[in-house]
């Protein structure tokens, strides 16, 4: 674990977990803000990895100096879903529009306009929110969370060319089962269906995820005495 006041290492896309503090995060986020130019930095993992979580955090502590922005906002229409026969699978790569959030990505990184208004995820509407999140110019950093920011298909592909940087989140598979599971009951699942969900539709999708953890800049084992205790149910 890196002692108070250490630097983190330079990206080295190894799949090697380093431990580190949120502290420690806000800090290596922080540089990313300062460097005169605005900056993408990207946070994947497992569902239930805690990206939300962390992201919402990092955003926090950097104030004015950041803007979150998440990829959950590009899912299908559940009536899309419906008519498409997916709509179990809600959470799939292909029940995304990659391309939708690749050109949302490039607005932001090219920061020509004066504002970039991005769509958001209702988590409990389970659909997404057009013109929600208003990004300025002046907005040096955005931060963007996601499943699939680093998966090598059609369209993802052009999302990951705008980030600057991708820190992959590694947690337990039991840890993130628990997650999960208080999640979907958060939400309205009786635990029977939340359970369920938890094994079937977001593990399967894990298992995707954990295929692209060896593209990632950083593979981030957060220390959770420094987390927020809101982590527990990210």
């Amino acid at each position: 674990m890196n002692t108070a006041g250490d630097e983190l290492p330079a990206p080295s896309r190894a799949a090697a977990p380093l431990s580190c503090t949120l502290e420690e995060l806000v800090e290596r986020a922080r540089s990313l803000a300062t460097g005169g130019t605005r900056s993408i930095l990207g946070i994947t993992g497992a569902p239930g990895s805690g990206k939300s979580t962390v992201a919402q955090a990092l955003d926090e502590a950097l104030g004015a100096q950041a803007t979150r922005v998440g990829m959950d906002a590009f899912h299908l229409a559940n009536q899309v879903l419906a008519d498409r026969g997916s709509r179990d699978r809600k959470g799939a790569p292909d029940t995304f529009d990659p391309w939708g959030y690749a050109n949302l990505l490039h607005r932001l990184k090219s920061n020509r306009e004066p504002v970039v208004y991005a769509p958001t995820f209702d988590r409990g509407l389970e659909e997404s929110i057009g013109g929600s999140v208003p990004v300025a110019r002046e907005v040096p950093l955005v931060i963007t969370e996601g499943n699939y920011l680093l998966l090598d298909a059609d369209g993802w592909r052009d999302g990951r060319d705008q980030i600057d940087e991708v820190w992959y989140l590694d947690v337990a598979d039991s840890e993130r089962q628990l997650r999960l599971v208080r999640r979907h009951e958060t939400f309205g699942k009786p635990y029977e269906e939340a359970r369920a969900w938890a094994l079937g539709s977001d593990q399967s999708n894990a298992e995707i995820v954990d295929t692209t953890r060896t593209r990632a800049d950083l593979v981030i084992n957060l220390v959770h005495s420094q987390t927020p205790k809101s982590l527990a149910q990210a």
